[in-house]
């Protein structure tokens, strides 16, 4: 039986968010070979689908990886270089957790790789690909929106606390720096979050490849320290898998989500705004 690479819902305006690391999906022939410190997952984006529940209402498409990232990262290149050069990361089929426990019992072998390549990157990427190519033929333009988050303390990946609000465009790359200054102004402006633009987080290779402005197609990566909406010590950080189970907090959530929201809007008028002006 074929793997469930994503699930996907088309919107109407020119936004996809893609949301590939929330999967908690393992298949039962690699489930056991899970090592005890990987069982509960605890490098998943966990609640983000939950914390964006209103992306329809804004008339957006979302793509949602269902497979673990230890099953395979779709954030990674299918040819597994490193996206952070010189700095400790996880690859295409990650080996450690980011705490550096390992995360396979028993090793994947190159023949689960290539089908597991075959049946989950591929198929997400490859309608990451035809979404972005219908929303420009349909609008003259498309915003894609990477959703992430994680633990704000992970010393073997990052110093100290991470500000709440990571955002990344590939070092501008991605999206014009006009359209990245208004959308990180918004979240600056708000007052109740700590904010950085191009930080530890500049984009995974989703950001990295899709984002082509020349093309029309815009690209913005949005890292959350989960303590800005989870409960207090239910994510997985120094810890590791001692974490209780991730828990939303209903009143961090409700005040970021209308924030969540204005940054998103704000990307869509500003990416229209610079698409219009002369260059």
């Amino acid at each position: 039986m074929s793997l469930r690479p994503f699930v996907f819902t088309p919107g109407s305006a020119p936004l996809l968010v893609s949301i590939p690391h929330a999967g908690t999906e393992v298949p039962d022939w690699l489930a056991s070979r899970l090592s005890q410190s990987a069982r509960p997952l605890p490098d998943t984006d966990w609640l983000v689908p939950e914390l964006y529940d209103f992306l329809g209402e804004l008339g957006a498409s979302v793509i949602a990886a269902t497979q673990s990232r230890y099953v395979v990262d779709v954030n990674r290149p299918h040819t597994d270089e490193s996206l952070y050069p010189g700095q400790i990361t996880t690859g295409l089929f990650p080996t450690e957790t980011f705490t550096g426990e390992p995360v396979w019992s028993v090793p994947l072998e190159q023949e689960e790789k290539e089908r597991i390549k075959v049946e989950v990157w591929h198929p997400y990427h490859e309608r990451l690909r035809s979404e972005l190519d219908r929303l420009v033929a349909e609008h003259g333009f498309a915003c894609l929106w990477e959703a992430h988050s994680i633990a704000p303390r992970l010393p073997r990946l990052f110093e100290g606390t991470l500000p709440d609000l990571n955002l990344g465009t590939n070092a501008g790359a991605a999206c014009p720096a006009s359209v990245a200054a208004r959308v990180h102004e918004v979240a600056a402006g708000d007052g109740r979050y700590t904010t950085v633009l191009n930080g530890r987080f500049k984009g995974g290779f989703i950001t990295r490849h899709f984002g082509q402005p020349q093309e029309g197609i815009l690209a913005f990566q949005l890292e959350i320290a989960q303590s800005a909406y989870m409960a207090d010590g239910s994510w997985y950080g120094e810890g590791g898998a001692k974490a209780p189970p991730p828990r939303l907090d209903s009143a961090r959530a409700e005040m970021l989500r209308p924030l969540l929201r204005r940054m998103m809007q704000t990307y869509l008028s500003a990416a229209a705004d610079h698409l219009k002006s002369p260059r």
